[in-house]
Order: C-alpha cells, then structure tokens, then sequence
C-alpha cells in the first residue's frame, strides 16, 4: 500500500504545464511542520514536492499562492534522472489524488479574477436543516 496524508502550507506558487501529449499537470512545495522542535527549541519543517494531474491540477493553480494551507491524500513516487551535468538523480514526488483548500474562504479568490466557479467548499449545513436520526437506525 502506497499511501500518504499530509498538511502543509505551500512554500511558493504553483507552477502549471502542459504533457506533449496535452495532460495539464501543476507542481508546488509544501512545508509540513513536525510536532515537535528541536533542541535549539526552533520548529523544524519537512518539505514535500507535489504533483497534481488534469482537472485537479487545473483547480490548484487557478486557486492556491505562496501561503496556501492545503491537505493533501495522494501517493509517493519514485523519480529518477539526469541533471545538466549529467550526473543521475532520485527524487520523490506525492501524486495527489486529493487536494483540500483550508485557507479560509475570504482569503480564496481565483488567480485570474474570475467568478468562484472552480473550487469552493461547501456552506456548513444550519441546524434547522438536519433531519433527527434514531440511534435504532445506526449501522453500529
């Protein structure tokens, strides 16, 4: 089982391109803080690089920046390649299946300035519209 949840803010824009056989896909880094701090009494971060893949991708990029706090369900990936000077490289990518925006709404509006029509996440029910359920009627 390849499985990874993570919470984390992204650490710059993401980047958008396109497949040569014409897959959007976007790119960012989030910063994921550790529970604990170190001896210096310092927060210490992990950094995570992820991909997001057709409508996914195109929803991230239309509406998370630099600051984003974001949860993230995907999987871990293996890359390898050549750098410039020809030297072979691994490195590690979560392919998100999930992207979850948690910055508060107000602060969510589109990069390009248009209406909400992407990503938004839904009004929280009232509680005049919850409907009673009889505990004989729960599963468990």
């Amino acid at each position: 089982m390849n499985k990874i949840i993570l919470i984390g803010n992204l650490t710059r824009d993401p980047e958008s391109s396109t497949t040569q056989g014409g897959v959007n896909f976007t790119r960012f880094t989030i910063a994921v803080n550790r529970t604990f701090t170190n001896s210096a009494g310092e927060r210490v971060a992990d950094y995570f690089d992820v991909i997001c893949w057709r409508q996914l991708a195109e929803r991230c990029a239309r509406f998370l920046f630099k600051g984003s706090k974001v949860g993230i369900c995907g999987s871990v990936q293996r890359r390898q390649y050549e750098d410039r000077d020809g030297i072979k490289r691994t490195s590690f990518d979560v392919v998100a299946d999930e992207v979850v925006f948690l910055t508060p709404k107000p602060n969510m509006q589109p990069r390009d300035g248009g209406s909400q029509g992407g990503y938004m996440p839904e009004e929280p029910h009232s509680v005049s519209e919850m409907q009673p359920v009889d505990s004989d009627d729960l599963p468990f």
